[in-house]
């Protein structure tokens, strides 16, 4: 897999099989600057690595979720999904977002999120 088409597949895919952080393992840099909306970013891969594992683990039900849409270009990527959980820190949550993927040498570098917080 060398096309950030390819990569952006095989994310979703295991994503959608619950694999979230093996997902994170195998497609994430280790230098990976992670951001949700306007917040301050995260930097690393350790500390984005403690920020997913905390968010899956927090999952204490899973509603449902699918990926709504992918667009690719040059080493960069969209993906528009849908999530419907209850999280133990912000109960049910309902939302779609979009994550916008900057990929280097077949890692993600920079991915940002943006969904609405009400």
């Amino acid at each position: 897999m060398n096309n950030t088409k390819e990569l952006v597949e095989d994310l979703v895919k295991m994503i959608n099989e619950g694999k979230i952080m093996d997902a994170f393992e195998k497609h994430y840099a280790d230098n990976v600057v992670m951001q949700e909306n306007e917040t301050a970013p995260r930097v690393g891969k350790d500390v984005n690595r403690e920020y997913e594992k905390a968010f899956v683990e927090g999952i204490v039900e899973f509603h449902g979720g699918k990926t709504l849409g992918i667009a690719v270009g040059d080493n960069y990527s969209t993906v528009e999904s849908f999530m419907d959980v209850t999280h133990k820190d912000w109960g049910r949550v309902a939302r779609t977002q979009v994550a916008v993927q900057k990929w280097e040498n077949g890692k993600i570098v920079n991915e940002k999120f943006y969904y609405d917080t009400k």
